[in-house]
């Protein structure tokens, strides 16, 4: 993995799904909510978008991720560029009219994490539905005061990774990081790896 190519392009879907996708969304729906899709993320409710690899698709038409910015892809679709406000005090750090560009095989294999981690937080919680939340651009759920997910990085681990999150505190070796747990997506090596980590991680945080 490219480390500089992955956070360019990590950096650029984060800003599109904040500001093209969610802060949209959020004004128009009432939801901030995302979810993986096929080849990427998508909305949940209108207006609807979505992103496939390094490529934003909606109302027919394919927006190239290349050296362009977020108020120019909101205005080609009809929606106006903005966070959803008022909500959170992170998010991106990406401004409207900065300068965004994905790598198309970065963002695959963003795509490839977001849909490894639906899949094993689906088979292991059936009855949840996985949500991507834009402040943080990760996937996740919540059960039982203990937070389940996957990131495609970010500046605590550049590389995509999983992680068990308790909302309290949990002490031992397993819990790595300062929210709880973390292991990246190479060492857990597809779905059931990661599966199995949530599974390690409920039983810990029981």
């Amino acid at each position: 993995m490219d480390i500089d190519s992955h956070e360019r392009t990590r950096r650029a879907l984060h800003a599109v799904a904040e500001l093209v996708l969610a802060g949209p969304q959020f004004r128009t729906s009432g939801t901030i909510r995302l979810r993986a899709a096929l080849g990427g993320f998508a909305t949940v409710a209108e207006p609807h978008a979505q992103v496939v690899g390094a490529d934003l698709v909606a109302h027919g038409q394919r927006l190239f991720l290349e050296r362009t910015t977020c108020a120019e892809l909101a205005a080609a679709l009809g929606v106006a560029a903005g966070a959803p406000a008022g909500l959170y005090k992170d998010g991106s750090g990406v401004g409207p009219e900065d300068v965004i560009e994905a790598d198309p095989q970065a963002a695959q294999e963003i795509a490839q994490a977001f849909a490894v981690g639906d899949a094993a937080l689906r088979r292991m919680f059936p009855a949840a539905e996985p949500v991507i939340w834009p402040e943080h651009f990760d996937l996740g759920v919540s059960v039982d005061a203990v937070n389940y997910g996957v990131s495609p990085g970010d500046g605590f681990q550049a590389a995509p990774y999983a992680y068990v999150g308790p909302h309290v505190r949990r002490s031992g070796e397993f819990w790595n990081a300062p929210f709880g747990a973390v292991a990246t997506l190479g060492e857990l090596n597809g779905v059931d790896g990661v599966l199995a980590f949530f599974e390690q991680g409920r039983r810990l945080a029981a």
